[in-house]
């Protein structure tokens, strides 16, 4: 787990994939964080995102860096614990505007059953699950 969220991290911007219906929808998301050995990601509950995923948990997120990209499938699942929502904002800071711990529309989620792949031309993939 650790070595995709360092892929994460490093790709900077990743992009969500859920599933509004019959239609998908792919969004940027640019949270990455470890807490409790989970990989945690965040959004506003008050977003279609957060809605959709609330609806059908499975996601998928696709990212790129350094001619390498990773492909996640997992289902998101949310943590409503101050803890969880605490951990994210002391995290990326630049949140704090917009967040709180307290308040109900802080959405973190860790990703459950999660298998990453990573690929780049020409070589193997690599497949991590968690």
């Amino acid at each position: 787990m650790q070595e995709v969220y360092e892929f994460l991290k490093k790709a900077g911007t990743y992009y969500l994939a859920t599933a509004d219906g019959d239609q998908p929808r792919v969004r940027p998301f640019g949270t990455a964080h470890i807490f409790e050995d989970k990989l945690y990601i965040q959004t506003a509950k008050s977003k279609p995102v957060a809605q959709q995923m609330a609806a059908n948990p499975k996601v998928e997120i696709c990212a790129m860096s350094g001619g390498a990209w990773i492909r996640i499938a997992a289902k998101a699942i949310t943590d409503d614990r101050r803890e969880a929502k605490e951990s994210m904002l002391e995290a990326y800071p630049s949140l704090k505007d917009r967040y709180s711990a307290d308040d109900d529309n802080t959405n973190v989620l860790y990703l459950q059953d999660a298998t990453a792949t990573i690929e780049s031309f020409g070589g193997e993939p690599k497949v991590i699950e968690f």
